[in-house]
């Protein structure tokens, strides 16, 4: 016979975590689900959302009172604890730890408080004793970040540097808890590792501007991030002893927002305000209200270290997430712990946090059904290499051969071919096509392209039947980081570069005018395509504005000299 479904307690379990645990697990008929909560209503309403399959059963649970006797009445083979916010619980913050190893049951959270999670290793004896497990911070931060670290730093001799961030979508429904937890620490002190030494820094007031960038992909738009307190902080440094500094940040929008946020962080520093949790309730309402930009988000660690040889390395992992599927991101750990004990890779006896736990491959058998991508970009590996190997890392080998071959810009070239060129009708097309010197009408015109590289940019020259056409790219950094950017005379584009299906596409994210920044809605449209047909490069360029129309199409061959 077969054995009785484990029985999982998920605290929380229709909160915004442990309804997203539940929803991953809402499938596997392996499992039981209890989902419980302080409202016995809302988990019965939803667990009949969820769909069919694993058995599930809605209880009401009161953290606040008798735990033990609680979890001695539903007797389950895992307890999750989903609810927090951790940075707020008080008094005796581990009865439920506790309670979970004195039972015989295994335990994880979610818990994205520092404190906690360093605090959990306290009960590993008990745990063994019991011949349980009890993991701490089973979410994103730390167990994804240490995974990827652990994949980045394959053959490195040491690892000197972390940084870290997640971009969530301004779509993504926040809870009322992760308010709490992030007004709980902004302007407070936040203990970090730094120059090699244990210091303080303070929640929200530092920043840095980043993109997600994986290779071939179209990234995530440079993104504000700003120091938040995680796990990770704690967690990692004494997993990579050489580590002298680390740094893990969230980047919410819309930026104004955010902004604002800091802002009071900084006023909470200076001790103009004591802090920020009286303001929880009205900064959920307002990001649950303004919401604006693109339904996608993002993740990206990268560190720095060095190789046997001592040659300085920077490497970085990037990670995009479409629509919904993101936020289900943070709740995957367990679900991928819980689906490897069933499969027979049950974690080891003890209390710890979780950082161990899971290897990146763990984390794609999870994403496969979700529309969630991820790649690795080793930077240092590709500081000399030509403009387009650098843009594209591990997303160049994806290319066709006569592509890669174009765009070994090294110090210079030309290629030669031929062009159909279409112009648009009307005024303003004509003005425009002037204005950026496209090429008149033909078909069959003699081509060519002058690449020059020099110092990281390349010019090109093209020539279209004696018509010279001139513009500079080069790699994007700041608000432009992730694009490639190509100028022509006082405007400047932001292009993100595509691979797939054999081709290369260029799109444009970003303009500006003297480097004024332009609205992206005004932007010229259309579609730059890079082919190989029979061995030869093939390129097929339209450009369009709104209100104007198409303003030139230009397709063709080329073949260097």
């Amino acid at each position: 016979m077969s054995e009785a479904p484990r029985k999982i307690l998920i605290l929380g379990g229709y909160g915004v975590f442990g309804g997203r645990l539940a929803q991953l697990l809402a499938t596997d008929r392996r499992v039981t689900l209890i989902l419980a909560g302080r409202s016995l209503d809302k988990a019965r309403t939803f667990s009949d959302s969820l769909p069919a399959g694993a058995p599930r059963i809605a209880l009401a649970f009161d953290r606040d009172g008798d735990v033990d006797a609680q979890l001695a009445s539903i007797k389950p083979d895992v307890v999750v604890d989903a609810s927090g916010p951790f940075q707020a619980y008080s008094g005796d913050i581990y009865k439920l730890v506790r309670a979970a190893i004195a039972l015989g049951a295994d335990y994880m959270d979610l818990a994205d408080s520092s404190e906690f999670v360093a605090g959990i290793g306290a009960f590993d004896a008990a745990a063994r004793a019991k011949g349980v497990y009890a993991l701490g911070g089973v979410s994103s931060f730390p167990v994804l970040t240490a995974a990827v670290v652990r994949r980045l730093a394959e053959g490195l001799a040491r690892v000197e540097t972390i940084q870290a961030g997640i971009a969530p979508s301004p779509f993504a429904r926040v809870g009322p808890n992760v308010i709490r937890a992030i007004a709980s620490y902004a302007g407070q002190a936040v203990t970090l590792t730094r120059d090699g030494a244990k210091t303080q820094a303070y929640g929200l007031t530092e920043t840095k501007r980043r993109a997600v960038r994986p290779p071939g992909m179209l990234s995530l738009e440079s993104r504000l991030f700003s120091l938040v307190d995680v796990p990770d902080l704690r967690a990692l440094p004494p997993l990579w002893p050489g580590l002298r500094s680390i740094w893990i940040g969230a980047a919410p929008v819309p930026e104004i927002l955010h902004r604002a946020l800091i802002a009071l962080a900084w006023l909470a520093r200076l001790r103009l305000l004591p802090n920020l949790a009286p303001l929880a309730p009205l900064f959920h309402a307002v990001l649950g209200k303004l919401r604006w930009g693109e339904h996608r988000g993002g993740m990206f660690v990268e560190i720095e270290g060095a190789d046997d040889a001592g040659r300085a390395v920077r490497r970085s992992w990037h990670m995009l997430a479409e629509g919904d599927d993101g936020p289900l991101i943070p709740s995957m750990a367990i679900a991928a712990i819980l689906r490897n004990e069933l499969d027979g890779r049950r974690p080891a006896a003890g209390a710890r946090a979780a950082t161990g736990e899971l290897e990146l491959a763990d984390y794609d058998a999870v994403f496969r059904p979700y529309a969630i991508r991820h790649a690795i970009r080793d930077d240092s590996a590709l500081a000399d290499a030509p403009l387009y190997r650098r843009m594209l890392a591990g997303a160049w080998d994806d290319l066709p051969a006569a592509l890669r071959v174009m765009h070994t810009v090294v110090v210079g070239r030309v290629a030669q071919g031929e062009a159909d060129i279409e112009r648009g009708s009307g005024l303003l097309a004509g003005l425009v096509a002037a204005l950026f010197g496209f090429p008149k009408a033909a078909r069959g015109a003699p081509t060519s392209v002058r690449f020059e590289a020099n110092d990281g940019v390349e010019t090109w020259t093209r020539t279209f039947a004696g018509r010279i056409m001139r513009s500079s790219q080069w790699q994007g950094a700041g608000r432009w980081e992730g694009l490639l950017c190509e100028s022509f005379g006082p405007f400047t584009f932001g292009l993100a570069a595509l691979t797939g299906d054999g081709c290369l596409r260029l799109a444009v994210r970003r303009w500006a005018l003297f480097g004024l920044p332009l609205p992206i809605a005004l932007a010229p449209r259309g579609h730059a395509v890079e082919t190989e047909q029979d061995g030869r490069f093939r390129f097929d360029v339209a450009i369009r504005a709104p209100l104007i129309g198409m303003i030139v199409r230009y397709q063709g061959w080329l073949a260097p000299e």
